[in-house]
């Protein structure tokens, strides 16, 4: 599985709803506010990267409230919690 983490930027005083909207994607396995320079950091997670290329062009922009993105891609896990 390919996975992808996704820093976002979102309009003031949008992050709940913002974050609602993404955790009901299916190619989204969590999402986290967070401190820092970053509103929000979603974990993508998908078989194949046209599908991630699809989900960070069209369904992430589709987001009105999502403003700005950073997308890292994921190489390897060094540890995954069950």
């Amino acid at each position: 599985m390919i996975r992808a983490l996704v820093l976002m930027h979102v309009e003031r005083g949008k992050v709940p709803a913002t974050a609602k909207q993404l955790a009901a994607m299916d190619e989204v396995i969590d999402v986290y506010s967070v401190t820092g320079d970053y509103d929000l950091v979603a974990i993508i997670q998908c078989a194949e990267y046209e599908r991630l290329a699809e989900i960070v062009t069209e369904k992430l922009q589709a987001i009105t409230t999502v403003t700005q993105t950073k997308t890292l891609m994921a190489f390897r896990s060094y540890k995954l919690s069950l």
